[in-house]
């Protein structure tokens, strides 16, 4: 029966895989499932692994023990517990990360949570809410799409962490942080994001992860964390 069933389904799908192709997630090129990646984007990809700063999630050329720490780390305490991240940021991933913010790509959010889950999993087995970095509402009026509530809200439905959009709010309008050094990244956030009012008793004596696209200085992250703090 099971059998029987599998082959009606698949004969259902069949219409639409002719009429619709499978394209590869990456680069569009078509590919044998829906929701994959092409050889050559896969081969593109560069996984951060460990081992990696406990603190920061930088990975090491080598293993430096239990609970090592980069120098970055020691020197600038970030206001955070720990950061991770999935993916270093260029070739496929970013034309991936292009695609989600600026395109409405938003069908490549559940397959980079896949990937955030992974390397993220400590962090979410401690989690009691998902908070995405949020636009200021002229930009997301702009650009449709909050490309970091897209990622944890899939990060939600593949870990079953609560995702909460209104924990915090961004109140200034900012300068897009591409271009600008370590010093101008902070200043360009700072006093950037709040938390209302109305979240506070949501936010008080809660793990809270927050989740963005893509993690460069840790300006962004860092003010965030001030703020929820």
């Amino acid at each position: 029966m099971a059998e029987i069933k599998s082959l009606a389904l698949a004969a259902l799908a069949l219409p639409g895989r002719i009429l619709f192709p499978p394209v590869c997630a990456g680069c569009r090129r078509q590919v044998s499932q829906p929701g994959t990646l092409c050889g050559a984007c896969w081969r593109g990809l560069r996984f951060i692994e460990r081992p990696w700063c406990e603190v920061l999630g930088t990975p090491f050329g080598h293993e430096m023990g239990p609970g090592m720490l980069s120098a970055d780390a020691i020197a600038n305490p970030p206001p955070f517990d720990r950061a991770r991240a999935a993916v270093a940021f260029g070739g496929i991933a970013r034309q991936m990360v292009h695609g989600l913010k600026y395109s409405d790509r938003t069908d490549l959010a559940p397959w980079m949570a896949r990937w955030m889950a992974r390397v993220g999993a400590e962090l979410l087995d401690e989690a009691d809410v998902l908070a995405p970095v949020p636009l200021h509402r002229g930009r997301f009026f702009a650009r449709r799409v909050n490309q970091a509530a897209e990622l944890a809200r899939a990060l939600s439905r593949l870990s079953g962490v609560a995702f909460d959009a209104g924990l915090v709010e961004r109140v200034k309008v900012t300068r897009q942080q591409v271009g600008l050094g370590q010093r101008a990244r902070e200043d360009n956030v700072r006093g950037a994001f709040r938390v209302p009012t109305a979240a506070e008793i949501r936010v008080s004596g809660r793990r809270i992860v927050v989740v963005d696209d893509v993690y460069t200085t840790g300006a962004t992250v860092s003010a965030v964390a001030r703020a929820l703090l």
